[in-house]
């Protein structure tokens, strides 16, 4: 399937590539030239989450049908946010979960998270251990994954009902038209559409106007109002290649974004992620990392591009203490640090497994695992193998903590904002948003609010679901 609408700007052409006349299955190559800066944002706040906190999936209200006559209100203006609370010190990692343990890895968007409430501390509060400097201060307790298991899609985006694809064009087309832009009416579309019936919309624009979308849109929006919304009609396989892509090309490596996709996806999604980085780009992703990242970090990187670790739900209990043994002797146990095998147990273990395997090191070494990943590592390979453990215990939180720090402080890291707010708002976003509350005591709503302002602000909130 094609996927029409990408003007040819932005990611210079590689000759000869794709071959003439061959159709490709993602959107042509770097028709998004995002802005490579963003101001600072003001604003508001938004509601605290109700006092009895999120429901289930089930209890989630469905996503707004086609706009109505009259706009969408904009965001309430309440007193504001709480303050921070103080945090008191982890209490390491090795209380068994009470309940079955993790619940699964299976592919979005049916993710399911559940298991037992084993508070595991947050980076950067293990006893002996820091994080890197992008998290300053003290750090709230890495919480556990909900009790109850939830089935289904967790997204707050989802397919809305009775879709008709040439309306929505009309729209938009509306919406554009003549002087000034309705933004609102792009809004209350963008927000309330799953990313497959975009594509539609974006087909069907061609087909009743014949003019590009992603053309009349970026004509039409600035800053990183645009960012969103090109973020927004981009593919999700195209849009973690494009983020690969411009977190290394030009001077310098966004290294976080490196980790933050390749250490938290699916196997499925990191292999189309590959394929689709060399059909749009020209490029293999493998021979980029090499020439941007280098040692322990790119090893780690070159692993983790296989998209090909364990997913088998099941733990074996004799290789967890096995294998925790072996972490031991690697690090703590001896005199310096076997690198390859902390990198070979992280990189293949299923998610389950691996949480099998920190309770076994909790209570053979008397220490967290993270905590001692903390003590014999530094850097960025220091934050990817952190990152594969975070997510083996509790995947949201571990996007919840990146949203706070995009946010907390002075200025605002918005491509990261976006990024995540995206690319999880069909997968786990309503689990994300429910780990936010418990970490920092303030609704994601609230600090995005206070942290963003105008259409920007408003499209962030509707997708988040506030």
């Amino acid at each position: 399937m094609s996927y029409p609408g990408y003007p040819p700007t932005g990611y210079p052409p590689f000759p000869g590539y794709p071959p003439a006349g061959q159709e490709s299955s993602f959107p042509p190559s770097g028709q998004y030239p995002f802005p490579s800066g963003f101001p600072p944002m003001g604003g508001g706040a938004y509601p605290q989450v109700p006092s009895g906190g999120y429901p289930g999936a089930g209890g989630y209200p469905a996503p707004g049908g086609y706009p109505a006559p009259g706009g969408y209100p904009g965001a309430p203006q309440p007193g504001g946010a709480p303050s921070y609370p103080g945090v008191p010190p982890g209490h390491g990692f090795g209380v068994p979960p009470s309940g079955a343990g993790f619940s699964g890895y299976p592919q979005p968007p049916s993710q399911s998270y559940g298991g037992g409430p084993a508070q595991v501390p947050l980076p950067g509060g293990f006893p002996g251990g820091q994080m890197p400097s992008q998290y300053p201060g003290g750090q709230p307790t890495y919480p556990s994954q909900p009790a109850a298991v939830t089935q289904g899609a967790q997204g707050t985006i989802r397919p809305v009902a009775n879709f008709d694809a040439m309306r929505d064009a009309e729209i938009l087309r509306k919406a554009m038209k003549g002087f000034g832009t309705d933004e609102q009416a792009i809004v209350d579309v963008v927000a309330n559409r799953s990313n497959d019936q975009r594509q539609k919309i974006k087909a069907a624009f061609k087909t009743s106007y014949g003019k590009d979308l992603i053309k009349d849109l970026k004509s039409e929006l600035s800053g990183n109002m645009e960012e969103l919304i090109l973020a927004l009609f981009m593919p999700p396989t195209y849009y973690d290649a494009w983020s690969l892509r411009k977190a290394m090309q030009g001077a310098g490596t966004q290294e976080r974004v490196l980790i933050e996709i390749l250490c938290t996806r699916t196997n499925q999604e990191i292999r189309e992620t590959v394929r689709c980085y060399q059909s749009e780009f020209g490029r293999d992703l493998e021979e980029d990392i090499r020439s941007d990242t280098s040692r322990h970090f790119e090893r780690l990187l070159m692993s983790m591009c296989q998209g090909n670790h364990d997913e088998n739900q099941s733990v074996n209990h004799q290789m967890a203490q096995e294998d925790a043994q072996r972490l031991y002797q690697a690090g703590e146990g001896r005199l310096g640090t076997d690198e390859s095998c902390f990198n070979m147990i992280l990189a293949t273990r299923s998610f389950p497994q691996l949480r099998a395997t920190m309770e076994a090191y909790s209570r053979m070494a008397n220490r967290d695992l993270l905590s001692s990943v903390s003590r014999e590592f530094s850097g960025y390979v220091e934050s990817g193998l952190k990152t594969i453990l975070q997510c083996a215990l509790n995947r949201p939180a571990f996007f919840a903590e990146r949203l706070y720090y995009a946010m907390k402080g002075a200025g605002t890291d918005d491509s990261t904002l976006v990024r995540i707010v995206v690319t999880r708002s069909e997968i786990d976003l309503v689990q994300i948003k429910q780990m936010f509350a418990q970490m920092y005591q303030k609704t994601l709503g609230t600090m995005i609010a206070g942290d963003t302002s105008g259409d920007y602000r408003r499209l962030l909130l509707a997708i988040v679901g506030q």
